[in-house]
């Protein structure tokens, strides 16, 4: 899967768990998005250093494997950001393709 579709979904999901005292993880794990546990840790990592998540705290000593410490995931202001901007270019996308449908030739 496309790392940049996995981010979404989980900044979305992120987005949509604000609205639970206790939100379930499962459905932004590893295994319920096809990953691998790295590549999984990796994403966590980028989001976290990158300020889109709060909440997540990772561990990595020298060379060795990403540890999770701690995981109460939570999305920022930048993280709302991120969906709104590509929402908006999601739309932009969706009326472009619909001028080229319409018209032949562009």
């Amino acid at each position: 899967m496309d790392n940049f579709k996995v981010i979404y979904k989980i900044l979305k999901y992120l987005e949509s768990a604000m609205d639970y005292s206790e939100p379930d993880y499962e459905p932004i794990s590893a295994a319920a998005l096809g990953l691998t546990e790295e590549r999984w840790r990796l994403l966590m990592k980028m989001l976290t250093k990158n300020g889109y998540i709060d909440g997540v705290v990772l561990k990595q000593y020298m060379r060795a494997r990403i540890t999770v410490i701690r995981f109460n995931p939570e999305i920022t202001l930048r993280g709302l950001e991120y969906l709104h901007e590509n929402s908006m270019m999601k739309k932009a996308m969706e009326v472009a393709k619909g001028i080229t449908d319409i018209i032949p030739g562009m």
